[in-house]
């Protein structure tokens, strides 16, 4: 299948051609859908806690987190293009002229270029956009009075000016404040100081970005770091990391043999956030909180996401400790049927874990063995917000290929919506993932897990791409949150919707919560 210098290009991707061969299979056989069984709901399988008992997580969280590692782990890749897609289609618009570019200044709902451009001065963004519009000779005001707006969005956008079209989202001004503006990636610096700090005042924070990004974070960081150690009496340790290209995915034509492009190279893709797994299991510490780098909030909005953070985490606490006599239990030679009862009783109470039905004519061995393999897993406590709009991927109860029932968080694309019974499941959900997760990964004995041993294989998705004119199809592995999660232990907790913020769209930074 592969010639002498293409089988050099995998090694020096690092992918071995075992995994290579694999890929090309699943290309073939494609992924199953997913089963879903149910939603999951308050009370079954989604737990509730009102405001007293939030507080009494968060305050067990702050009395019991002081001598473990903690790591803010903050998805960061890419480029923030997709922001901006609707102002990028403005300027194609304009340069082709015609009565596209009037129908598109007669709507001034928002979302619209006419708001945008009503609304500049609100933009984190706004001074500098100015600085660099006068340091070029335009007059903001001449631009506003001619109507000449696709200049002020070719200068945030285009090279010449901010160049926020090619940026990470990262790195863009999303807040204000009193004589300056934040970045999402300072946001996170504040958010470890008010849950990710360890009683040796150190607070660690893991930025994942791509590479040709690695410079520019560095420089950011390295210039605003000084600032919020002296504004919280701490020392930040902040770790990138890339993407590695030993987890890209080859692509194929569509008759699931090797593209290759006009040059007869072959084309890797980057396999999808599910790649971050290798990533998260290069950590070393004992509580890990996950959040995308846009779900961010300035200062008047954090002390209620403050709040629900430190609560999951608490939870998660008390969990691992209840997980972890209990495992030590299974290993004791004083362990009995009440015992195993209890355990077992916990799992499916407490853990989300449906014991098999064949778990009663199990003698005790079988018992303690079994308890011993669905308790000794990694953890992961996950905030999970009220559907206010049409429901998508989220929270349900799934069935694998092995007949085990789980719960998961499934994707709209893992879900088959030609299917009447999967699609009324689906659209039954009553919450969604924002993905607000806090992990434990590490056993009773705190020994790190090997992640990867808990990833499902089987939850990969195939999508078609083009390259070089030619359709592609391109092979994504099972999403960090998704499959490569699917074998953990997983506890959901309802959170409010203010602790789900994300800037899909540059107009979402007008939205009360960044403002």
């Amino acid at each position: 299948m592969f010639n002498d210098e293409e089988l050099g290009q995998i090694r020096d991707h690092g992918i071995q051609l075992k995994v290579i061969e694999k890929q090309i299979e699943n290309f073939k056989q494609g992924f199953d859908f997913a089963n879903l069984i149910k939603p999951a709901t308050i009370g079954d399988g989604i737990s509730f806690f009102d405001k007293g008992e939030i507080n009494g997580l968060a305050s067990f969280y702050e009395q019991n987190s002081g001598t473990k590692t903690i790591i803010k782990f903050v998805p960061a890749s890419g480029a923030a293009s997709r922001m901006f897609k609707d102002l990028f289609s403005f300027l194609e618009s304009f340069a082709q002229n015609g009565e596209e570019i009037k129908n598109i200044l007669a709507n001034k709902g928002f979302g619209t270029i006419p708001y945008f451009i009503e609304n500049l001065g609100n933009f984190a963004f706004y001074p500098d956009l100015m600085e660099v519009l006068k340091a070029n000779g335009v007059s903001i005001e001449g631009v506003l009075r001619n109507k000449e707006y696709h200049r002020i969005v070719e200068f945030l956008l285009g090279e010449q000016g901010l160049k926020y079209g090619q940026l990470p989202k990262g790195l863009l001004k999303f807040h204000k404040y009193g004589g300056y503006n934040r970045t999402p990636a300072e946001e996170h610096l504040v958010e470890a100081a008010h849950y990710g700090k360890s009683n040796s005042g150190n607070a660690q924070v893991h930025f994942t970005i791509s590479p040709e990004h690695s410079e520019l974070f560095n420089t950011h960081i390295n210039g605003v770091i000084s600032k919020y150690e002296d504004t919280f009496e701490l020392k930040y340790e902040i770790g990138f990391s890339e993407q590695k290209k030993s987890t890209d995915t080859i692509a194929v034509d569509m008759d699931n043999k090797p593209f290759r492009d006009k040059n007869g190279k072959l084309v890797f893709r980057p396999g999808g956030h599910g790649a971050l797994i290798e990533n998260l299991n290069d950590l070393d510490g004992d509580i890990v909180f996950i959040k995308n780098i846009d779900n961010v909030v300035p200062d008047s909005f954090k002390e209620e996401t403050t709040l629900y953070k430190k609560a999951l985490a608490g939870l998660l606490i008390k969990k691992q400790e209840s997980i972890f006599n209990f495992l030590e239990l299974l290993e004791s030679d004083t362990i009995d049927e009440s015992d195993l009862c209890n355990i077992a009783d916990f799992a499916e109470s407490e853990l989300n874990i449906p014991l098999s039905g064949f778990f009663s004519k199990m003698d005790s061995d079988e018992k303690k063995t079994y308890l011993s393999r669905y308790l000794n897993r990694p953890i992961r406590v996950c905030g999970m917000v009220k559907n206010e709009g049409e429901p998508g991927g989220g929270p349900f109860w799934v069935r694998n290929s092995k007949g085990e029932i789980s719960l998961q968080i499934i994707e709209s694309s893992q879900i088959d919506m030609n299917d009447p019974e999967q699609k009324k499941i689906s659209q039954s959900a009553t919450h969604f993932n924002p993905v607000d997760l806090v992990c434990g990964i590490k056993n009773y004995k705190g020994e790190k897990f090997d992640l990867l041993k808990f990833v499902d294989p089987e939850t990969g998705f195939i999508s078609i791409k083009s390259k070089d004119g030619r359709e592609l199809k391109a092979q994504e592995l099972p999403g960090l949150w998704n499959g490569a999660m699917a074998n953990w232990t997983s506890i959901f907790v309802e959170v409010p919707i203010i602790t789900f913020n994300p800037v899909k769209t540059v107009h979402d930074l007008l939205r009360d919560t960044h403002q």
